[in-house]
């Protein structure tokens, strides 16, 4: 895709949706953490439905680790790897006491620190809690990347690291909730849709969904 194209790419994403964001609910960048480490291998509806039970009772810190690991985990045991998750979390709000004050650290080194938490957790943080220009590679941007030709690359670092170059500076800090969303609802695994896709032409995807034909049959 070149310079100009992806310029289209992002303006066009920008006029269907100005200010996008992530569909897990959080309200601090505590809880924007805990729901992250949680969504791993998880949708963001399971979890929303798990954080919504268990931040009313517990959304710091202190709270959570008050609450311990086995009262954590009844709360989130409808979540996939949830004994895993459990441990990380509360091993994580431990170090968020002890090392920075019961915050959570805008510093992409202190946050991989961190149990539970990679490259793409912390990218995602850094982005939507604080709204540094950083993009986390999942499975819908990387699909995204690569089958439009906006950022094409063999593993995840390469494409986060390719993404970071070719996005347009002034779309770079939304850039990150558009393609997920692009690729969750629109740019999908299995079937994409491409007929009602709004960057259909600036894809270079060789094997786009047709369009269906207007021309009736006559009778």
């Amino acid at each position: 895709m070149k310079p100009a194209e992806r310029v289209e790419f992002f303006r066009r994403l920008h006029d269907l949706d100005p200010h996008p964001t992530t569909e897990l609910a959080w309200t601090t960048p505590f809880e924007l953490l805990i729901a992250v480490i949680l969504s791993a291998q998880a949708t963001d509806v399971g979890v929303n439905k798990a954080t919504r039970r268990l931040y009313p009772i517990a959304n710091t810190p202190q709270a959570m680790l008050a609450l311990g690991e086995d009262g954590l985990k009844r709360h989130i045991a409808t979540i996939g790897l949830f004994n895993a998750k459990a441990r990380n979390v509360i091993a994580t709000c431990r170090i968020l006491i002890e090392q920075h004050g019961g915050e959570v650290p805008r510093d992409r080194a202190a946050l991989e620190a961190l149990p539970g938490v990679g490259r793409k957790t912390a990218n995602v943080v850094l982005n939507t809690a604080f709204g540094e220009p950083t993009i986390a590679v999942d499975t819908h941007i990387f699909r995204v990347a690569n089958r439009t030709g906006l950022a094409p690359g063999k593993d995840v670092r390469a494409v986060e690291d390719r993404l970071l170059r070719n996005v347009p500076a002034h779309f770079l800090k939304d850039a990150h909730h558009w393609l997920i969303l692009h690729g969750r609802y629109t740019c999908k695994a299995r079937k994409p849709d491409c007929p009602r896709c709004v960057v259909r032409d600036l894809c270079t995807y060789p094997h786009k969904t047709p369009v269906p034909s207007t021309t009736s049959a006559l009778s």
